[in-house]
């Protein structure tokens, strides 16, 4: 539902959040959604835990929506890996005569998401979901902040009804990648236009919406890894054909970088935000187009840096979800 709409009235506060609220953080990016989906399957391996067990709330944008989803629909997290070593291949066709076509349309066509994702999510609709859940996305016909959510307040009862498919096209319908998505008679692109980080988008929702206290929040976000880029020196003369499709990236950056500084800010004290993602040559992995194997060895050596720090959200185990909105 639009962000405006998703603000609880000043007669509506949620009551107080009790204990710690952990969220779990999923940033966009592509393909390279197999990073923290295979991190994620192998905290669980060498934790011997289910990782929905210890988090109160699940953000996701763009490919982090695809995998919030899965996690809130009860998919385990070996098979959301098969998933994006599958999608690759059906989704992201690539050659000459396909990126020419991105001049005038969309790179790729939703057909072979849609059927993919179906496989995986089912049938399920938002509302269903074993988790509370924020996907941003984007309205072109707002031009606003989009985001759904499940009923996990008294106000929030149209979401529900949308099927997780349809959700998850409308958080990865990235501009010239893939068309717009129809949800109702909304037109819906890819939330990491606004939001490629949603991290922040989760301690909102945390305070206004949970009623939960600046220091009851512990976040873990993952990023889906951070190319090492140079800026050279021709990009301050500042015109197109000096930034070309630099710009892109450094934005998707630069917001990324801008809303977890901010939550820190937030935050405070240290340690109530962990963010796992790692650096690597530039270019090494792209949106549409990666190694499954390189990436999913990057996740094994990550994971066995950071299960000490992940370790530590397992000490909290999440209450159960009980939806409270009526949905309709």
């Amino acid at each position: 539902m639009p962000s405006l709409a998703s603000s609880p009235a000043s007669n509506d506060q949620p009551p107080p959040w009790d204990g710690p609220l952990q969220i779990l953080s999923l940033d966009g990016g592509g393909l390279k959604g197999l990073f923290p989906a295979a991190l994620l399957a192998q905290f669980e391996q060498d934790l011997d835990i289910r990782i929905v067990d210890h988090f109160d709330l699940i953000v996701g944008t763009s490919t982090g929506g695809l995998i919030a989803l899965g996690l809130g629909a009860g998919v385990p997290l070996p098979k959301m890996v098969d998933f994006y070593v599958r999608l690759g291949p059906q989704v992201f066709k690539t050659g000459v005569l396909r990126s020419a076509k991105q001049a005038l349309s969309a790179k790729h066509s939703a057909k072979p998401l849609r059927r993919a994702l179906e496989e995986v999510l089912g049938n399920r609709l938002l509302g269903q979901s074993e988790k509370r859940l924020v996907i941003p996305s984007y309205s072109l016909d707002d031009d606003e902040v989009y985001l759904f959510k499940t009923p996990h307040h008294t106000r929030l009862r149209r979401d529900g009804m949308v099927s997780m498919v349809d959700v998850a096209l409308a958080t990865s319908a990235a501009p010239t990648y893939l068309p717009a998505a129809r949800v109702g008679n909304q037109r819906l692109i890819d939330g990491g236009v606004w939001a490629n980080n949603p991290t922040f988008v989760g301690v909102a929702e945390a305070v206004s919406m949970l009623g939960a206290s600046l220091d009851q929040v512990r976040v873990l976000s993952l990023g889906t890894t951070d190319p090492v880029s140079s800026r050279p020196r021709r990009l301050e003369r500042g015109g197109f054909f000096q930034w070309g499709l630099s710009v892109t990236s450094l934005i998707l950056r630069a917001q990324s970088l801008g809303t977890l500084h901010a939550s820190e800010h937030l935050l405070g004290q240290v340690g109530l935000l962990t963010r796992i993602d790692p650096t690597v040559e530039d270019g090494l992995f792209n949106l549409d187009k990666l190694d499954p194997v390189r990436i999913r060895g990057l996740a094994e050596t990550v994971s066995r840096k950071c299960s000490p720090l992940v370790e530590e959200f397992t000490k909290h185990r999440a209450a159960p979800y009980v939806p409270t909105g009526k949905v309709r």
